[in-house]
């Protein structure tokens, strides 16, 4: 069972723009606040953003080893659609924009989204054709 993550990241305030209003529009809410970080919680575990004296200053590259993205699951096609269009105001661009929603494969209706900053973002329906009919064969 997963307790919590704890992501380092380059710049908390812009991170905090980004990332921390994803986590919130999502339904994650403030746990703690400290100057080097800030801490959302969902159904039990948690999630951390900092940027502490320890981190080294660079831009997020999802393609060197350690953590490539981070996938939510949302109810209907429909919240995950919403979800793109107000995450553009919040930092962040559709990635694979040419093979949206399917970019993950024709069984697999998902966002793929980064932040002004490299990380990566997946939102994947729940509700997509594809997966109901998963669950019913």
């Amino acid at each position: 069972m997963l307790h919590h993550l704890e992501i380092w990241v380059d710049d908390l305030a812009a991170s905090t723009v980004s990332l921390g209003w994803l986590l919130s529009r999502l339904g994650y809410q403030i746990q703690s606040q400290w100057a080097n970080g800030i801490s959302y919680e969902f159904g039990g575990h948690y999630i951390v953003l900092e940027s502490g004296p320890d981190v080294l200053h660079q831009r997020h590259e999802r393609r060197l080893p350690g953590l490539n993205h981070l996938a939510f699951s949302l109810p209907h096609v429909q919240d995950v659609e919403a979800v793109v269009t107000e995450s553009i105001q919040h930092g962040f661009t559709l990635m694979f924009a040419d093979k949206h929603p399917y970019a993950g494969g024709p069984d697999h209706y998902a966002a793929y989204l980064e932040d002004n900053v490299g990380f990566e973002v997946e939102l994947v329906a729940v509700d997509s054709p594809a997966a109901q009919e998963k669950q019913q064969g």
